[in-house]
């Protein structure tokens, strides 16, 4: 949806989660993340937590409006762990989360369908005990401009309620002046009126913040 500006995510990282099938133990793990490089320290303290489990299978999404996920099977038979956790992903609606089941072998096999099934499951229950919430898309923007104008542009943040990330001041080499830079962000509506109302103040510069 084009002008949706909000998104849902997990609050916070789950308590364990276990779901038997056939003596078969199946771990789940869900976590926020905001990098796909936070996933395997995750993994890998689940490794030591786990040192008798066979399979450490996951998925994760990340992004708002460009989306990119993983599924990771782990040594299951493809599709049947990596992908089953993703859809469950999917069907709760949740981005910037990342779900691991780990499985420790029971001694019977349960089949492709019995492994879809229970890594599903086990995807699903794990949700399910997290609290999901919403949270908004924010355009972050950078505006510089000398110490003189700096009244005006602080009187617009407190007008629009804008949040304020960071903000910096130094001195201008040519000039000696101080001039400063402050980091803004607003929900992704709003954003194009903020743009526009900073964009028509004199001696005042915004522009995106990549």
């Amino acid at each position: 949806m084009k002008n949706k500006d909000t998104y849902n995510t997990i609050e916070a990282p789950t308590e364990e989660i276990l779901f038997k099938e056939k003596n078969s133990k199946f771990f789940g793990y869900a976590f926020p993340i905001q990098l796909e490089e936070e996933v395997k320290p995750i993994i890998d303290t689940l490794r030591k937590k786990h040192p008798n489990a066979g399979h450490f299978c996951y998925a994760y999404q990340l992004g708002t409006e460009n989306v990119s996920y993983r599924a990771n099977d782990d040594g299951e038979p493809s599709n049947s762990a990596g992908m089953p956790i993703y859809g469950q992903i999917q069907s709760f609606d949740v981005t910037n989360t990342l779900i691991v089941v780990v499985r420790i072998f029971g001694g019977t096999k349960l089949g492709v369908g019995g492994l879809i099934s229970a890594y599903k499951t086990t995807a699903q229950i794990t949700l399910e005990n997290c609290m999901i919430i919403e949270k908004t898309i924010d355009i972050h923007y950078l505006i510089s401009f000398d110490y003189k104008n700096m009244n005006k542009v602080m009187r617009v943040i407190k007008e629009k309620k804008l949040d304020i990330v960071s903000q910096e001041m130094e001195l201008n080499e040519e000039t000696g002046l101080p001039i400063g830079t402050i980091e803004i962000k607003t929900r992704k509506k709003n954003a194009e009126t903020i743009f526009d109302i900073f964009n028509s103040l004199y001696e005042i510069d915004i522009k995106i913040k990549e």
